[in-house]
C-alpha cells in the first residue's frame, strides 16, 4: 500500500516510518481494495499521550479515518491498526453483499 507521510512540529525518522509501512502493508490481507493511505503525524504540547497519529485511508465508497493519541507513535499506531482492521473487515462484508 502506498503511504504518504507528514509530520507535523518535527521531522520524523526513517524506523518509525518503516515500522507504520510494515503495519499498514499488513492491512492488505483485510481488504484488497485500499487504493493509499495518508499519515498525520503531530506532537503536542499536553498531557502525558502528547504524540498524535492520524490515518487516512482511500478505499472505494467512503475514505477511513483513525486518529489515536498516545504516549509514543508506536504505540498510537498499534490502536489505529485494531480499528482500521475491524473497519476494512466491515467495509469487504458490505461489498459483498
Amino acid at each position: 500500500m502506498k503511504a504518504i507521510f507528514r509530520a507535523t512540529n518535527f521531522k520524523a525518522d526513517q524506523k518509525l516510518l518503516d515500522f507504520i509501512q510494515k503495519k499498514l502493508d499488513k492491512l492488505d490481507n483485510f481488504f484488497d481494495k485500499v487504493i493509499e493511505a495518508e499519515v498525520y503525524l503531530k506532537v503536542n504540547n499536553s498531557g502525558d499521550k502528547n504524540k498524535t497519529l492520524e490515518i487516512k485511508i482511500a478505499v472505494p465508497g467512503n475514505d477511513i479515518m483513525v486518529s489515536r493519541d498516545a504516549e509514543t507513535f508506536e504505540k498510537a499506531m498499534d490502536l489505529s491498526y485494531d480499528v482500521l482492521k475491524r473497519q476494512l473487515r466491515k467495509r469487504k462484508e458490505k461489498m459483498k453483499q
